[in-house]
């Protein structure tokens, strides 16, 4: 393919992944199968690798920046991004009707909309390409958070018309995301988020745009700042108009002709509020007409013409019965609280997770203590605090015990971390989550193989370890409940057909610490057959760019383990998979240079290179470029701005180059 041809091909590999992304994230109506989606997100990628001169920053493959910041710079919003006022009930409502009135007349009507819980930005976009997003800030000065903000699947890196304008938007964490999120943060002892906002917040402000990628934001615009051409009247018509530009806008919002209207939309979202995939903590109330809200005007901090009708928290008293405790795949003990059963935020509660002792201790909890109970985020079942007063004297104080309640080896609390662990690598409980988890649907996704089966299974000692599962035969599993014929077929099937898996699906199942599916996905890719993997020394794995200390410690020292060497030795005998089976990146020919074998560390403003075409002609000389100073740096290329990687370097007699000198090594390859 030549270079006009290969042009062609890229601008209609834009065209569709981009349509195909906005049915999937802006829609929820995708047309296409993943799998079609992923081949042209490949085909896209090795035509840019090999012509670099069609990469360009709105394309698809641009979404996720390798670089870690080193800080948010500061972006001046041109016009303020005020806060909105609240109101709390009906008559705050009906007094903010009135004002209006007082001030425009009749003739008026209400844009109603969900007043989605997350972070509010704004973005710019220049003939239609996305070239800025910021936070609100104090509403007039915010942090630029563009690398993070490309993460986010929903919004688009090119408009469908070339137009220049500024909109508003509120970032947020799915329910979905929150839950996977704090699951996996309370397996790794790490402290939970308290709910999805924070989460989101804490996602958009991440130095790192990988961990802003891995965390399954989302976005719906609510407004437009500037904006250049198309004459728009109305918030409805602006509404519209995102649509159209490609931009998520959502689509409960409603026109209402009086405030009574406005009250019935309340009333209905309160109700349908536990049913939504996101969280929202009240109703915005606009002005429709632009001309109106000119006239109305703002105070300092609030438009005049827009309220935040606040929805009342959830709150609701029960017994606290006892506190259980479980045991997590990777040994973390969760304390848990038996509820008498009470219904919260649409559902029944009986149980509600503590966390750990030291959240307990602080809250000062005890057995028997009447509590406050509501829904973290409307979704996870939280005691708020025992209500003291009520106490009789019979309550008893909690403590945890030195032991694991399942298999009776010392607990630890490990460095940094708040959870206790049990270490026992044969402990039951850790043995049987760890079955759930390979068999879960990003692992090897065994149908039918559900939490019910697998401690049904290990329970009869049918399974040991996830190479059990390969020999399970025909008359064991028709012995199970609830297991009919078909039922068991289609299980053998399943089990069968998961032996063909990619590696990196049996990375993630055998549930290696600090190993994502993220991470699991880099390493079947770089080191293709798990025999490489497990010969791997740490060294060698923290030469791969997204992969840390503790990661590399974690891999090398699993599959030292015995256990774990007969484990892979049983799959294999099974006819596991035990290779990658997906696309390799082209990693170029690598050419002999001064600079072979050097870590290597880019900061500051480069003026002829861009920090990534920089970085991969780095990589194409052999070093490693790394995102941070350390011992083991030999080189710092320094731009304009160094801040203190600049300064950690010349602490530590490190060799720095300015740009000058790495181009002239660049000529000097090139002559070669």
């Amino acid at each position: 393919m030549n270079f006009h041809e290969a042009e062609k091909r890229v601008k209609e590999l834009h065209r569709l992944l981009n349509q195909y992304g906005y049915e999937y994230y802006v829609l929820d109506q995708p047309t296409v199968p993943d799998a079609e989606y992923d081949r042209l997100m490949q085909e896209l990628i090795s035509l840019e690798e090999k012509f670099p001169e069609l990469k360009t920053p709105y394309s698809p493959t641009q979404r996720v920046g390798g670089d870690v910041l080193e800080g948010f710079s500061k972006v001046e919003h041109s016009i303020p991004m005020l806060s909105l006022a609240n109101a709390f009930n009906e008559g705050d409502l009906r007094d903010f009707d009135r004002r209006v009135r007082q001030t425009i007349g009749e003739d008026l009507s209400y844009v109603c909309e969900l007043k989605i819980d997350g972070l509010a930005v704004s973005l710019k976009y220049e003939t239609g390409i996305f070239v800025q997003g910021s936070t609100r800030g104090d509403g007039f000065v915010g942090e630029d958070i563009t690398a993070n903000l490309r993460t986010v699947k929903s919004i688009p890196l090119q408009l469908k018309e070339e137009v220049t304008i500024e909109v508003r938007g509120e970032v947020f964490m799915p329910k979905k995301s929150f839950v996977a999120l704090n699951k996996q943060r309370e397996e790794m002892g790490a402290d939970l988020f308290a709910n999805p906002r924070n989460a989101a917040a804490g996602s958009l402000r991440q130095l790192d745009p990988k961990i802003a990628a891995e965390r399954n934001l989302d976005i719906f615009l609510y407004a437009i700042g500037e904006h250049e051409g198309k004459t728009i009247k109305t918030h409805s018509e602006g509404l519209d108009y995102l649509d159209s530009l490609g931009l998520k806008t959502n689509k409960e919002r409603r026109l209402c002709q009086s405030i009574d209207e406005v009250l019935d939309y309340i009333t209905q979202w309160q109700e349908k509020r536990p049913e939504l995939p996101y969280e929202i903590d009240g109703i915005v109330i606009k002005v429709n007409r632009y001309d109106q809200q000119t006239r109305l005007g703002s105070t300092a901090k609030s438009p005049r013409w827009a309220i935040a009708y606040k929805f009342p928290p959830e709150e609701v008293v029960t017994k606290l019965i006892d506190i259980e405790l479980n045991v997590g795949r990777t040994g973390v003990v969760t304390p848990t609280a038996i509820l008498e059963p009470v219904r919260v935020a649409g559902t029944t509660v009986q149980r509600a997770s503590l966390h750990n002792e030291d959240l307990i201790r602080e809250k000062d909890i005890r057995i028997g203590d009447a509590v406050v109970v509501k829904k973290a985020g409307d979704i996870i079942p939280e005691v708020v605090k025992p209500i003291i007063e009520r106490r009789t004297g019979e309550e008893k104080v909690f403590s945890m015990p030195k032991q694991c309640p399942e298999c009776g080896s010392e607990l630890v609390r490990l460095d940094e971390e708040v959870a206790l662990r049990c270490m026992n690598p044969k402990c039951p409980a850790q043995i049987r989550e760890g079955l759930i988890h390979f068999v879960s649907r990003n692992a090897m996704n065994i149908e039918g193989l559900g939490e019910r089966v697998i401690t049904q299974l290990f329970s009869e000692k049918l399974i040991r370890d996830v190479a059990d599962i390969y020999n399970l035969k025909r008359e064991q599993l028709i012995q199970l409940e609830r297991m009919g014929e078909k039922s068991v077929s289609n299980l053998l099937f399943s089990i069968e057909a998961s032996k063909n898996n990619s590696l990196e699906r049996l990375l993630f199942g055998l549930g290696i610490r600090h190993v994502g599916s993220k991470a699991a996905k880099i390493l079947a890719e770089k080191y293709g057959h798990i025999d490489r993997l497990m010969e791997a020394t740490e060294e060698e794995l923290q030469s791969i760019h997204e992969v840390g200390e503790k990661m590399a410690n974690s891999v090398v020292t699993y599959f030292q383990m015995p256990q774990v060497k007969e484990l892979i030795k049983k799959l294999r005998a099974s006819g596991v998979n035990l290779e990658y089976k997906g696309p390799k990146k082209d990693e170029g020919k690598i050419i002999e240079s001064v600079l072979t074998g050097k870590t290597v560390v880019l900061t500051g403003k480069l003026e002829q290179l861009t920090r990534n075409e920089a970085k991969e002609q780095l990589e194409l000389m052999g070093a490693k470029v790394t995102g941070s100073v350390s011992k083991k740096t030999d080189i710092v290329i320094a731009g304009f701005d160094a801040g203190s990687k600049l300064t950690k370097a010349q602490d530590l007699g490190i060799e720095i180059w300015d740009e000058k000198r790495l181009l002239m090594e660049l000529n000097r390859r090139e002559s070669e």
